[in-house]
Parts: structure tokens; C-alpha cells; sequence
């Protein structure tokens, strides 16, 4: 007997990893947030959502690209548990989860990727574009949060 919560999340688990993949290429552009023209990595998990959702949770105000060490505030983790809810265990991170980053202890999450597999993410890079990249120990030692794409209501 299959439990249908399971496979219902699994399938959310591929539509993300579906539409992340869907963005592999697109040019890196500081708040932007349009497949195939540029994105941030904030960006890059707006246009994921959209893809999914349809209408974001909240459109983010502007922001430099030093706000996480301007503000002191944590608002990528802020948001992502008004729109996500609460973090998962790292040991139970899947494939098309959203995985925060912080560069050091004690500092604002400030970057955000896709799990694609179990050791790489898919990203927007600065300087670059969107790519999968392996999830070496040095960005694995970084993952801040662990959060779960909710189903669509």
C-alpha cells in the first residue's frame, strides 16, 4: 500500500528539480528573476516558485548585493520559512530541496541552490550563469537550512 502524501511529495520533489533544471544556463543578473534572461539566486528560487505556484508568496524589496553583512538580518532564512515553513534535518534533505547558505557562522544566509542529487546543487553563480555544481565539503559545511517546497494548495 502506498501512502499518497509520500508520493504526492515526491512528484513536488521532481517538479522542482524539473523547472531548476529548466534555468541551467541563464545568465547571472543581480534581482533579476526571468528563465533564460538572468537571474540571482534569489531569483532563481522566485522563478522556480513561480513555476510551480503561479503568484509568489512576497515580492522581495531591492536589495545590493551586501545586504545579508548590511542589514545583519536574516531575511533569505526569514522568508524561506514564511513561504516553506520550518527547516528540515540535513539528513533528510532530497532532491529539489532549498538548501541556505552562509558564508561563516553567525552571519545572515546569503545564498540559495537546489539539491539536484545527493552530492551536487543547482545554483546561480556570480560571474557565471545558472549551473549544477558538486556539493563539495566546502559548500556542504555552509548549508544553513534545509527547507521542503510546499505542496500546491
Amino acid at each position: 500500500m502506498t501512502d499518497g502524501r509520500c508520493s504526492t511529495e515526491a512528484s513536488m520533489q521532481q517538479q522542482v528539480l524539473t523547472a531548476a533544471r529548466d534555468w541551467l544556463g541563464t545568465p547571472y543578473r543581480h534581482q533579476a528573476s526571468l528563465k533564460g534572461v538572468g537571474c540571482d539566486c534569489l531569483g532563481l528560487v522566485r522563478g522556480i516558485w513561480r513555476d510551480i505556484h503561479g503568484a509568489e508568496p512576497e515580492t522581495p524589496p531591492p536589495y545590493r548585493p551586501d545586504w545579508a553583512e548590511r542589514s545583519g538580518e536574516d531575511r533569505l532564512w526569514d522568508a524561506a520559512v514564511r513561504a516553506m515553513g520550518s527547516p528540515i534535518d540535513l539528513c533528510a534533505m532530497l532532491p529539489g530541496d532549498l538548501l541556505l547558505f552562509r558564508w561563516r557562522l553567525g552571519m545572515p544566509a546569503k545564498h540559495a541552490g537546489i539539491l539536484s542529487d545527493p552530492a551536487r546543487f543547482i545554483h546561480a553563480y556570480e560571474q557565471a550563469s545558472v549551473v549544477e555544481s558538486a556539493l563539495v565539503p566546502s559548500w556542504r559545511r555552509r548549508i544553513a537550512g534545509v527547507f521542503r517546497f510546499p505542496e500546491k494548495v
